[in-house]
């Protein structure tokens, strides 16, 4: 009986973690524009922040490092998947609109029910299709206004889009493979986006290096290295709910980063953000309640 009661509590603990995890992430595309503003280009920015991160977790690798060897082939499968979604999602918020890239990435309750139900031998219960029912009717109110249809239309929303497709398969992997440390999956998260990255320089525009002057080379550098104090936390909010949740589950607890992201660049960026946008994010938000309250 103790053990019964034990188990919702550390899910509704990692469901909380997660929802604080994507408010996080809706404020990402700030130090992704902000780097842009300096001359890093394309997928320049995440490259950045990347190597910062993986230098601060290199302490905790190395402690954990026979662990981490034993379990590679998981880490593969989670860390290909999980960062391809972080890397592509940052070269979105690159090449189109912070809103457009957020929803088109939010897609993911899509395809993490999907993988749930085929996977994990989960049931479409009613709550789960109502969070599904608000969540896409959230994403369709603010993609639907101006004849807009909820389509594609360049290259970051091709981009963004995959990259919820990548962050799916990669939660599956997660969910999977629990036993793995965390900052072992928060290795193979980081480790993984800097190495799409890197080979994403050669078929995305703008190939060469970003045209930096040498005194600025330094401070770059150094706002790189404060980059991490935010992106270590929020990979972590996000990696450590994962492996105790299912897929769709956090694909619709992460909409929280929505409801931030649309605000946030609303406020600092100037994209719209009226009744239309309200009312989506309202739905969103909606699912996300659903999803914790669901037993």
């Amino acid at each position: 009986m103790e053990l019964h009661q034990t188990q919702p509590n550390n899910s509704t603990r990692a469901s909380l973690v997660l929802v604080m995890g994507g408010a996080l992430w809706g404020l990402y595309w700030i130090p992704v524009r902000f780097f842009l503003d300096q001359g890093l280009t394309g997928p320049w920015p995440g490259i950045a922040m990347y190597c910062a991160a993986l230098m601060a977790l290199a302490p905790l690798i190395w402690i954990d490092r026979h662990t981490l060897v034993r379990e590679w082939r998981n880490l593969m499968l989670s860390g290909m998947f999980t960062g391809a979604a972080f890397s592509l999602y940052s070269i979105s918020l690159v090449y189109t609109e912070v809103v457009r890239s957020i929803l088109l990435f939010y897609l993911t309750p899509i395809w993490g029910t999907l993988l749930g139900v085929m996977f994990l031998g989960e049931r479409l219960s009613l709550m789960r299709l109502a969070g599904l029912f608000c969540g896409l009717g959230g994403l369709f109110v603010v993609l639907g206004g101006s004849g807009f249809v909820p389509w594609p239309q360049n290259i970051g929303d091709w981009l963004a889009l995959a990259s919820g497709m990548c962050w799916a398969l990669g939660t599956l992997g997660l969910y999977r493979a629990s036993r793995i440390s965390i900052s072992g999956q928060v290795f193979a998260f980081v480790f993984g986006a800097l190495i799409l990255s890197l080979l994403s320089l050669l078929v995305l525009p703008e190939q060469a290096l970003p045209s930096i002057a040498p005194n600025e080379t330094i401070r770059i550098l150094l706002l790189a290295l404060l980059s991490v104090f935010y992106i270590l936390p929020m990979v972590y909010m996000t990696i450590w709910p994962a492996t105790k949740l299912s897929p769709s589950r956090v694909g619709l607890l992460l909409m929280s980063e929505v409801v931030v992201g649309i605000a946030s660049a609303a406020v600092l960026s100037g994209e719209p953000f009226g009744l239309r946008e309200f009312l989506g994010a309202t739905l969103i938000v909606s699912a996300a309640v659903l999803e914790i309250v669901r037993k």
